[in-house]
């Protein structure tokens, strides 16, 4: 039905021309997640085709497809009309596909020259680089996109534009036919981005199918001479942009009610636990200033790059804020170390649960009790009959599914490990609970227990922080929500005003006037 729904709005003209690139009913699953459902996609020559859709809408899947690190499930991929299977990046590079990433994979101790031909460089008869060769191209690569580089100076000294143009040289160096930009402009000054533009209206000049990502829509109307939009791993519309507005894009992005059942609880703020005032940092963030009161779930939304994460680490000690203060309780509370934030009752479940919040290789009542070791202990000496109770008692809050207590953290399931982590944490004791992205690639059955068990806490007074980049989640769990663009609060919504929209507006920085 919502494909029926989706290709009523599709509104390409019949006489477009042929694409260069096109996904047909492309289906991609992992464990417990359905990443892509029966999407479609087409990339023609001399066009920028703008790919639009909140976090999770499958944006970086379909890029992962077209670069060959993942092959779908289903569907058929064509080049110039033709089906193909890449059964690796290398065989996408050979079709003419290449992608440049918002952070550039590029190697900061080679040569522009050499990044620009790593893996393909042109060599001698005897089978050795040929250098002379290989800096003639590069320097006629640059030239061709307006780029002063000199080809002999290490990457590592230049600017982030400037690599960015490195990188697009590197795309050009294997005859690309299809260029995907995602998130080009995401670390650049707003000159750098308009030589970026600059840049793309030449690549279009020379018949390049362009794919844009971007989550700025000054940017993708801009650009873009059409539009795709996915919402939830599905295709729901595409078409030219001088016929969609941005209204239209929005409600194709994010309409659709709350799926996910949450739970319903009592919302009975009280004192205020926690006072942050003019947090800033050198390059994450600036003049970050709220409260939190006990019992009470505020949740933090934006795009990618908003400084939502950065500033709960600040807030956690694992970075330093230039300025700023931040009270627990009406006193003021010096963080320089988690150790620190801790002690104050702050703790910080990370988005990044594998590698930042638990440690895969030792057993789960380990994981728990790991930074509640005062309490474990005596004289020095743990006392494992502790460890096992506390790690018991807070797991078993959270319905783990575990053969065994001592089971190594790693074999457990993505959703399993989250609750673990959150465990560890809670066993503390905290006034404060920072929750980064809690529900991140774990199934809906885990998503509701954790759901359920925040409701918990909340009801028992603890003090939650939720980042979320799920809009549902956001509406269905916050008490208030701010919103957060390019390192600032863009807006602070609370219960009843809370809307899709209104996110959606105030994280892509479109005003009311646009309406």
């Amino acid at each position: 039905m919502l494909m029926q729904n989706a290709a009523a709005t599709d509104t390409r003209p019949r006489t477009a021309p042929a694409p260069v690139v096109a996904l047909d009913a492309i289906t991609k699953t992992f464990p417990g997640v359905t990443a892509l459902s029966d999407v479609s996609l087409e990339l023609h020559p001399g066009e920028v085709t703008a790919l639009v859709g909140e976090n999770g809408a499958g944006k970086s899947t379909v890029v992962k497809i077209l670069t060959g690190i993942y092959r779908p499930d289903h569907g058929t991929i064509r080049v110039n009309g033709a089906p193909v299977q890449f059964a690796a990046a290398q065989d996408a590079s050979r079709a003419g596909i290449t992608a440049i990433h918002q952070e550039t994979v590029l190697f900061d101790e080679l040569t522009v020259a050499e990044n620009i031909f790593i893996g393909h460089a042109p060599r001698t008869r005897a089978g050795l680089i040929n250098t002379r060769r290989m800096r003639t191209r590069a320097r006629a690569l640059l030239d061709s996109i307006d780029a002063e580089i000199d080809v002999g100076v290490r990457l590592r000294d230049l600017g982030i534009a400037s690599k960015h143009l490195v990188a697009i040289a590197r795309a050009l160096s294997i005859d690309a036919q299809v260029v995907i930009m995602d998130e080009p402009t995401a670390a650049l000054s707003h000159k750098e981005i308009q030589e970026l533009y600059a840049l793309v209206e030449r690549l279009k000049a020379q018949g390049k199918a362009i794919l844009f990502i971007s989550h700025k829509f000054d940017e993708i109307f801009r650009i873009a001479d059409r539009y795709t939009v996915f919402r939830d791993g599905r295709f729901v519309g595409a078409g030219p942009m001088a016929e969609v507005t941005e209204d239209a894009l929005v409600r194709m992005m994010v309409g659709r009610s709350v799926e996910t059942i949450f739970p319903a609880r009592a919302r009975k703020p009280g004192e205020i636990v926690l006072q942050v005032e003019g947090y800033s940092h050198p390059t994450e963030f600036e003049d970050i200033s709220f409260s939190l009161r006990e019992g009470e779930i505020l949740g933090f939304y934006g795009l990618v790059g908003a400084g939502r994460s950065e500033v709960m680490q600040a807030l956690f000690g694992i970075t330093r804020p230039s300025r700023g203060t931040a009270r627990i309780g009406g006193t003021a509370a010096t963080i320089r170390a988690p150790a620190q934030a801790i002690r104050a009752g702050i703790v910080y479940v990370p988005e990044d649960r594998g590698t930042q919040g638990a440690i895969r290789g030792l057993p789960i009542f380990q994981n728990v009790t790991l930074p509640s070791l005062r309490r474990t202990s005596r004289h020095g000496f743990l006392k494992l009959a502790e460890e096992f109770r506390l790690a018991r008692e807070y797991t078993g809050r959270l319905d783990l599914r575990a053969a065994a207590l001592d089971q190594a953290l790693g074999n457990l399931s993505g959703g399993n490990q989250q609750k673990v982590v959150i465990a560890k944490w809670l066993a503390t004791r905290p006034r404060v609970i920072i929750l980064d992205e809690p529900t991140k690639g774990i199934d809906i059955g885990s998503k509701a227990a954790v759901h359920e068990f925040m409701a918990e806490l909340a009801a028992e007074g603890l003090a939650v922080i939720m980042i979320s980049s799920e809009i549902p989640e956001i509406l269905g769990m916050a008490d208030r929500a701010i919103v957060m663009r390019e390192g600032r609060i863009a807006a602070e919504v609370a219960g009843g005003d809370l809307s899709p929209e209104i996110l959606v507006r105030h994280a892509a920085g479109i005003t009311q006037d646009a309406q």
